[in-house]
């Protein structure tokens, strides 16, 4: 997942090499999105632009920068654009031309970091390449620098944000964007869609206004031509109501500190890790929105046009994070993973909190309490949700269906929008994503909404696109998860989803003692985990007799399937070996001809309702001649995840993040 950091300061002398400094230091804070090269753009003399990008690690960008004399001076800047992005590659190897930041000549004159994919490169890249322009990657976002470059050349008199809202419309398919040009030095447009982009705000003095009214280019370009001039509207009286540069600006729509030399920094980044150690002042994008910082150290927010959606927000709301950069950092601990696997005890009793009234034996889910009874009355739920977070839907399917006796029904988000799947009025869709910005959860959340269905996110990020455009939900309040594959947030997951089940049944008088069960087991939970935890060195002499084989499979029913899922997930996710996770119930219907004396079994059992049904699985894979040690018997409490993290220790192989996940042996 590719990564955007901008650092634009105005007013606030800065050497360059600090400027360096803070974008290097930004693409650090989103190395655990995974990427593969690394890249920065910064002003290098009057109206000139350098690119630095390499494959490979932030390190070796930063060490490449550090070498260059010319670059990493003391030249002071009091207005500076610097971008910066980590790429994952996906059209184009690896490589120092494929990286970001692209051109759109050999002359630097515009210059784009881009996270997302366009589907419609091809085209045009064709068009581009009969109008002249050669391209010197295989990437399709060479083809947005040049798009905009050949907007220019036709359009000299436009100002940058009408450059980048011409060339928008062409692009299809989902980005987030930070763009800086030679022709217009001290100033950076940023736009979204569909990826995630938000905007950091730092100034000594009080902001003018916490809201930035959002600008709509259409109301501008609609306005009748006897009240347009070259210097921006007038009205009868020919005072001016906008700014030279007649885009809608003035001083009740652009963001100014309140003092009259303007001294501001903004932070255009991907994640509001990258810019926490600079500021807590925060305005997230929306789709389509264009942030355009002027050479005049102003903010605005421009739309092409209005949408069709009454409850459409006329305004952005610039928030203070909570988080402090304690909760980025990794502590005491090797990795961030390990951090956040260790932290569980806590995660789960915080998404508790104030929820799980023990004394009073009741739950109150304050984001869904005004829905309750409107979600009793639904025709079926649906659980949509990608990776991870789908597992949590599985892992809880039972357990609501038991609480509710509504239908559930799991959907996988890519497939859900596949099919088209029909929606209803009295249908209620659950959305889940640990970031809030999962795209096809994401694009099947406004699916489902455009056909009228109650929308319920489940997130862990305050401001994320699902948070913001859900009717109601739970946010899950598991702290920052830094780590690439969940952990902490798939626990929190399931734990909010049995509350909501607790808050469903709560009328029900045949259901108390199976509620008051439940609860009682929230109780223990943290406890539990805490023992699951200490179980650290087992783990690693479990893993000992796994980790040199290719394959391994998960097997449970029941409660376990899902995770046999989600283990089989991590152990793919961070060692590489292939593993999957299979229903025990289906194990004579092919699976079972995979077994044999190489082959590494884990089942998981647990003294549930399915633990004969279990055991006799057991009985079917030792019959198959499998020697003792080639798999083991588990009681888990939550996942498999020790396994394969272990395993990726034990190989030494240098996995960053993907290691030392817990797990609970138990000898059988």
């Amino acid at each position: 997942m590719c990564g955007i950091f901008a650092y634009i300061n105005h007013l606030v002398p800065r050497k360059r090499r600090e400027v360096l400094e803070f974008i290097i230091n930004g693409l650090k804070r989103m190395e655990y999105r995974g990427y593969d090269s690394a890249g920065l753009a910064v002003d290098s003399g009057v109206n000139q632009i350098t690119i630095v990008k390499l494959p490979g690690k932030v390190k070796v960008l930063e060490s490449a920068v550090m070498a260059n004399e010319k670059l990493y001076d003391d030249f002071v800047y009091d207005v500076h654009v610097g971008i910066g992005h980590t790429r994952w590659a996906t059209h184009g190897a690896p490589s120092a031309v494929n990286s970001h930041p692209h051109r759109s000549d050999v002359g630097n004159e515009f210059v784009v970091v881009h996270n997302g994919i366009i589907t419609n490169y091809k085209y045009l890249k064709q068009y581009l390449t009969e109008h002249g322009f050669q391209f010197e990657s295989e990437t399709d976002t060479e083809t947005i620098p040049k798009l905009i470059k050949h907007v220019y050349d036709r359009h000299p008199e436009l100002s940058f944000r009408e450059l980048v809202e011409q060339a928008i419309p062409q692009i299809e398919g989902a980005f987030a964007l930070a763009i800086k040009s030679s022709h217009f030095p001290g100033e950076c447009v940023a736009t979204r869609r569909g990826s995630p982009l938000l905007v950091g705000i730092k100034s000594a003095t009080h902001l003018t206004t916490d809201y930035i009214p959002v600008i709509y280019s259409a109301d501008i370009k609609q306005s009748p031509p006897a009240q347009k001039k070259r210097n921006g509207l007038v009205n009868n009286s020919g005072t001016s109501l906008v700014n030279g540069d007649g885009d809608g600006r003035d001083s009740l729509t652009e963001f100014k500190p309140l003092n009259d030399r303007a001294e501001v920094e903004y932070f255009f980044a991907s994640d509001a890790s990258a810019i926490i150690e600079h500021t807590n002042r925060v305005l997230y994008l929306e789709d389509d929105d264009v942030a355009y910082v002027t050479c005049e150290g102003g903010l605005s927010i421009h739309r092409m046009k209005r949408t069709l959606d009454k409850n459409e927000e006329l305004s952005r709301e610039i928030t203070t994070l909570r988080l402090e950069l304690e909760q980025i950092m990794k502590g005491n601990f090797e990795y961030f993973m390990q951090k956040e696997i260790f932290e569980q005890p806590e995660s789960v009793f915080n998404t508790m909190r104030g929820r799980v009234l023990f004394d009073e034996q009741k739950v109150v889910l304050g984001g869904v309490k005004d829905y309750v009874s409107e979600i009793k009355r639904c025709r079926r739920m649906l659980m949509i949700a990608c990776g991870t977070s789908y597992h949590s839907a599985v892992a809880t399917r039972q357990l609501l269906e038991e609480l509710t006796e509504i239908p559930v029904i799991i959907e996988l988000a890519s497939d859900f929008l596949d099919r088209a799947t029909p929606i209803f009025r009295d249908d209620v869709c659950f959305f889940i994503s640990q970031s809030g910005e999962t795209a096809d959860t994401l694009n099947a959340l406004r699916y489902c909404k455009k056909r009228g269905a109650l929308i319920l996110g489940i997130t862990n990020t305050v401001g994320s696109s699902i948070s913001r455009e859900s009717i109601c939900g739970v946010h899950i309040n598991a702290g920052p998860e830094i780590g690439v594959a969940s952990t902490k947030a798939y626990t929190s997951q399931f734990i909010s989803l049995v509350m909501f089940g607790l808050v469903m049944s709560e009328d029900r008088t045949s259901l108390r003692e199976r509620r008051l069960e439940i609860i009682e087991g929230l109780r223990r939970l943290p406890e539990q985990i805490q023992e699951v935890l200490n179980q650290d060195s087992r783990v690693l002499e479990l893993a000992q007799e796994m980790y040199q084989q290719k394959s391994l499979l998960v097997m449970g029913r029941g409660y376990n399937f899902s995770t046999c899922l989600e283990g089989a997930l991590k152990i793919k996710e961070l060692t590489y070996m292939h593993s999957e996770g299979i229903l025990a119930g289906e194990l004579k219907h092919g699976p079972l001809a995979l077994v044999d004396k190489g082959l590494p079994i884990v089942m998981v059992v647990t003294r549930d309702k399915v633990f004969t049904k279990c055991m006799n699985a057991v009985h079917e894979v030792k019959a198959r001649e499998v020697p003792d040690k080639s798999f083991v018997v588990l009681v888990v409490c939550l996942c498999l995840w020790s396994v394969c993290a272990a395993t990726g220790r034990l190989r030494g192989e240098g996995r960053g993040d993907r290691l030392k996940i817990f797990l609970y042996p138990v000898d059988y």
